[in-house]
């Protein structure tokens, strides 16, 4: 149990300084000794309320012109993501999207150094929205949401506004489809429940780090985390 704590601390610490990601730490530090889908119904359980937390601290920075068409995006997403998760072995499609985060990162990186910013083409936004949801079905990953977002907001409080209302959206959507097919089940919830206090520390020291870094640092760091979770991606599925 103390590996699962440390593990939760972890995780929304890093939900709370930068809106994503914890599931990527959450499984990369358990899924050497758990299976993933004994780690995912935890994670989003504990997921959910860490997003009502940050959504309701950056309120007043959500766009609903913004997150509403994304949350479609990503729920028409989570369908096939969900029927992969039930159905197929997704090792080989963790890996590309690994490839693929770890690209867009890099590009957000180059397109942040720059000092003229430029906008992205629709159909890349588009394209960019049914991947996060299918992502999230999937592994309830929202790196490519991260990436997204990245594009279409100014400051981090947008950017952490907006991520965590798309994510109260799709996360209960999904706790509901998981729990129609079997995947979540009472002994997840039970679990969930014991490690609630791990994640409110972990949320609430990411907040209060958050508070007292520069805009463009945090900015830098949400980049550097999307990396890390391409990367984390790779490696924990070619290893396993």
């Amino acid at each position: 149990m103390i590996y699962w704590i440390i593990a939760t601390i972890c995780a929304f610490f890093i939900k709370g300084l930068c809106g994503f990601a914890n599931t990527l730490v959450f499984t990369s530090i358990l899924s050497f000794g758990v299976n993933n889908i004994n780690i995912s119904p935890v994670e989003l359980l504990l997921g959910y309320p860490s997003n009502l937390i940050i959504g309701w601290k950056e309120r007043k920075a959500i766009d609903w012109k913004v997150c509403l068409p994304l949350t479609a995006l990503v729920l028409i997403g989570d369908i096939p993501g969900m029927f992969l998760l039930k159905n197929v072995n997704a090792q080989s499609i963790k890996i590309v999207f690994g490839f693929v985060i770890i690209g867009i990162g890099i590009e957000m990186l180059f397109r942040e150094m720059k000092q003229k910013k430029t906008k992205s083409h629709p159909l890349i936004l588009l394209l960019l929205g049914l991947l996060s949801g299918a992502l999230c079905g999937l592994f309830g990953i929202g790196a490519l949401l991260a990436a997204y977002l990245g594009r279409v907001t100014d400051n981090t409080k947008a950017f952490r506004g907006n991520i965590c209302m798309v994510f109260i959206i799709e996360n209960a959507f999904r706790i509901a489809a998981y729990t129609i097919m079997g995947i979540l089940t009472f002994d997840f919830l039970k679990q969930a429940v014991l490690l609630i206090p791990a994640m409110l520390l972990g949320v609430y020291l990411g907040i209060k780090s958050n508070e007292h870094l520069d805009d463009k640092v945090i900015k830098k760091i949400v980049i550097v985390m999307l990396i890390l979770s391409g990367i984390a991606l790779i490696v924990n599925n070619i290893v396993l």
